[in-house]
């Protein structure tokens, strides 16, 4: 019983020593090292430097292969005895300090004033504002007319301009105010009450406003908008809406290779209205819409800069009812045939040209408030020419074209309703351009056949000259005549500057042209032809710089004081010389 008791003790206590290790291998209470972190301040010596030049084991094949090689010397005769170079600067001139804003004001004969401003500012880099303004009139009359023949131009204008994020935009609003007289009467012996009673006066006013838009990243290149208005001192009055914008078109989604499509589209719209005819006392109306869409795609090829595209154009008349479609073609070839020396150019183009009241007037300010106004279709201006270099300072471009167009617009002198006696035509008071004084608009069909040369000579940096000619060769389906269009156009000119100095001359000349001849009054037809003659017309101008800011010039025009006409019977002033001042400066 006792060693039984004995032996169950024994092996109750090797169990609970098992079981005592058993607990110690599951407990999860171990001696641990905390690491504690605190704000690390680096040094200079702290820095592991890297080495520039590492060690690079080279395969063998990429190992320098030791060059071997002998001179064989022979000797030459020489007489060339080495010298020290010299160093050279190169003149780059004083630097001339640009402003962006400046007044000039003069004086001339004919008692000429003239003022002139132009003022930009920006409050930061994102916006610009700017206002400008012209005044120039010549209040004296040309010598031996009877009646007023002083004139002025006053054109003022301001804009703001914004550039944003993805886009900028400006808008601009211009006007114009200016004073001409019909005193070009005709060779006709005009009683004195009858001058009396001729208003001569005619005053143009026109407003202007534009708005511009440029995109960044976008298909749409830019846009424009204008609106403007033209009227006269004789009811006339016409208006112009004009919407355009300019797309670039990727291609690439149809061959990688491709390069954009440029596209010129635009939308006109043209109403005018003259107070009446010059046969009758009806108004005369007229209006146009337009659309113009213009694709373009740009290539090289062997060199050669090429250009095909084409415009496509669809004009309705309003007050004629009439509608036309047109496709025309817009071409231009480029490329050197000697590189740097002489290039190639050579096209075929084609348009579709609206003419405005406005446009007649800029360039003949007497023609009269009667006029018919449609639009010239050019068919086809085939040109081919060339250009370069005959010398490094003397450089050339001659271009030849054949240009065919529909409605071609022509001035030409109106018939005089007054004998010299008389002041009413069919019970009515004539109007100050019913005189013989004043020039209507012929259209026809005209073929041109053009030369053209262009030369350019720069002497030095501060002396270059100019050249240029025009031969035209015009042949007519109606007309008898090409009216005031001269055949031959010339130009000369000259340019010098220095530090203080500064000149200038230009040399005009036209040739002789055919106006209109009358032999009775009103409603008598041309009996036939009269030559306008030729002129040749110098001008120089000049002045010196007092300082960057300072300024003073003189402007000699029509110094052997020609005495020419520019139009029929519109004799021009003599000798004129205008000199002032000019001051430059920054807000």
């Amino acid at each position: 019983m006792k060693k039984g008791f004995t032996l169950f003790l024994v092996y109750f206590s090797f169990l609970s020593l098992n079981a005592q290790k058993k607990d110690q291998a599951k407990d999860t209470v171990k001696t641990e090292v905390v690491n504690i972190v605190t704000k690390y301040n680096p040094k200079i010596s702290d820095a592991k430097k890297i080495n520039k030049n590492p060690k690079i084991e080279l395969l063998k094949n990429s190992e320098k292969k030791k060059l071997e090689y002998t001179i064989f010397s022979a000797p030459v005769a020489s007489t060339f005895i080495p010298k020290s170079g010299v160093v050279k600067g190169i003149d780059v001139g004083v630097k001339e300090r640009v402003y962006k804003n400046y007044l000039a004001a003069g004086i001339g004969n004919y008692t000429t004033p003239y003022l002139e401003t132009y003022l930009t500012h920006s409050t930061n880099y994102e916006n610009e504002f700017g206002f400008n303004a012209k005044y120039l009139a010549s209040l004296n009359d040309v010598d031996d007319t009877v009646l007023n023949s002083n004139f002025s131009n006053f054109n003022i204008g301001a804009f703001y301009k914004q550039q944003e994020r993805y886009f900028d935009w400006k808008v601009t609003l211009n006007s114009e105010r200016n004073l001409y007289n019909w005193y070009g009467l005709p060779d006709i012996t005009f009683k004195e009450p009858t001058i009396s009673a001729i208003n001569e006066e005619q005053v143009f006013n026109y407003f202007d406003l534009i708005g511009e838009f440029n995109f960044e990243d976008s298909y749409i290149q830019s846009g424009k908008v204008n609106f403007a208005n033209y009227t006269d001192s004789h009811e006339s009055s016409e208006t112009l809406a004009k919407f355009e914008a300019k797309l670039n078109l990727p291609l690439d989604y149809l061959l990688p290779n491709l390069n954009d499509i440029s596209v010129a589209t635009s939308i006109e719209f043209l109403k005018g209205e003259f107070k009446n005819d010059y046969r009758n006392s009806n108004p005369l109306k007229y209006g146009t819409s337009t659309i113009n869409i213009n694709p373009q795609y740009k290539m090289e090829y062997e060199g050669f800069s090429i250009k095909p595209g084409l415009k496509l154009i669809a004009s309705f008349d309003s007050e004629n009812s009439a509608n036309n479609f047109f496709i025309l073609p817009d071409v231009f070839v480029e490329g050197p045939i000697i590189e740097e020396y002489l290039n190639v150019y050579a096209g075929i183009t084609g348009d579709l040209h609206t003419n405005t009241y406005k446009n007649f007037t800029e360039e003949n300010p007497y023609v009269s408030p009667t006029l018919f106004i449609t639009q010239t279709l050019e068919k086809s201006n085939l040109f081919l020419g060339f250009k370069g270099l005959i010398v490094d300072d003397l450089s050339f471009n001659v271009k030849a074209s054949f240009k065919s167009e529909e409605d071609k617009p022509m001035f030409i002198r109106n018939n005089s309703k007054s004998d010299g006696t008389n002041t009413t035509y069919n019970s009515m008071d004539l109007k100050g351009y019913e005189y013989g004084n004043s020039f209507d608009v012929r259209y026809d069909d005209v073929k041109t056949n053009t030369f053209f040369t262009e030369l350019e000579y720069e002497y030095s940096k501060n002396l270059s000259f100019g050249l240029q000619g025009i031969y035209n060769s015009y042949s007519l389906e109606n007309e008898v005549e090409a009216w005031n269009l001269p055949s031959v156009e010339g130009s000369i000119s000259a340019k010098y500057k220095t530090n203080k100095w500064f000149a200038g001359a230009n040399i005009f000349y036209v040739s002789e042209r055919k106006d209109a001849l009358y032999t009775s009054q009103y409603p008598t037809a041309p009996n036939g032809s009269e030559n306008v003659a030729s002129f040749t017309d110098v001008n120089l101008n000049g002045g010196y710089h007092f300082n960057d800011k300072f300024s003073a010039f003189l402007k000699l025009n029509n110094v052997f004081n020609t005495k020419y006409q520019r139009f029929a019977n519109f004799n021009t002033q003599g000798a004129q010389i205008l000199g002032g001042l000019t001051y430059k400066f920054d807000f």
